[in-house]
């Protein structure tokens, strides 16, 4: 279901579905879906990593699992937990039913696959095949990156309660990590590794004609040749990522427009600009490249 003969194949599968792989992505992710290694991007924000992740999962027919990473995430989160709700319902109702007095039974009972909570990773490796997102690693600790890596060197976890869950084929797995901390070489060695770049012009033009065929050929080219522009010197704060593109061409088309003017582009600046002091460079320079028109 995951198979492809080729990097150029795989080109092909996610451009199917509106995402503009570089010979460099599709040749580490054909890699990694034949040698059945996590894949690991790393980036700025916005240049596609998490969206790679959809376009696998949509390209491929599989279901998307996602874990979204956080300071203090835990095994509980991860991998499983149990239905404390439901199990204290059962036990009242043993009790009710006079059947708790095999204490050692009652205990097991309450261990029962049906109590169990599977989380991300373990709804991978039972669902597979399947896509499994872990999104931002690096805002994890240590600990949960140790816990990660003996999961993906096995592709299995051990519950004690009810044994060992085991995917009877590896999900294919993609980490993001927007470098917010190094991560430990232990999972790197484990990972096949990408560093994602922002598209260059005619890359970007394809992604936004791909994702936005509706949009006239003018707006979409002018458009990403400012969003280009702006990212190589427009002295931002938070440069904007291909999301945004596409998002300040949303705005534009939503307003009518086949090409860019002036006033739309001041007055939709925060499509692309998050923050004040970027929104402000970005109008100046919007009014230097488009004040003649």
């Amino acid at each position: 279901m995951t198979h492809v003969d080729s990097a150029q194949a795989l080109t092909d599968r996610l451009g199917s579905v509106g995402y503009i792989a570089g010979e460099g992505l599709s040749t580490v992710g054909y890699l990694a879906l034949r040698m059945q290694r996590p894949l690991l991007l790393e980036g700025e924000p916005g240049t596609g990593k998490t969206a790679l992740a959809g376009a696998l999962a949509e390209s491929f027919g599989l279901p998307l699992i996602r874990l979204q990473c956080y300071e203090g995430i835990d095994a509980r989160q991860a991998l499983y937990d149990w239905d404390f709700p439901r199990q204290i319902l059962h036990l009242r109702a043993l009790e009710a039913a006079d059947a708790a007095d095999d204490v050692r039974a009652v205990e097991d009972s309450l261990y029962e696959e049906r109590f169990l909570l599977p989380r991300p990773v373990v709804r991978a490796l039972r669902e597979a095949p399947a896509v499994l997102l872990i999104d931002e690693i690096d805002r994890a600790d240590d600990e949960f990156e140790a816990l990660l890596l003996e999961v993906l060197s096995t592709y299995q976890v051990s519950i004690p309660e009810l044994g060992t869950i085991s995917a009877t084929e590896p999900p294919i797995v993609v980490l993001t990590s927007n470098r917010t901390r190094e991560l430990h070489d232990a999972l790197k060695r484990r990972c096949l590794y990408h560093w994602l770049d922002h598209p260059d012009l005619d890359q970007e033009i394809a992604i936004v004609r791909a994702r936005l065929p509706e949009v006239g050929e003018a707006l979409a080219e002018r458009m990403v040749e400012l969003v280009q522009k702006l990212r190589a010197d427009g002295g931002l704060v938070r440069p904007p990522g291909v999301a945004e593109t596409l998002d300040w061409v949303r705005a534009l088309q939503a307003l009518g427009l086949r090409e860019p003017e002036l006033g739309a582009l001041s007055a939709t600046v925060g499509a692309v600009c998050k923050q004040r002091e970027d929104a402000e460079r970005v109008r100046s320079l919007v009014r230097a490249a488009f004040g003649d028109d």
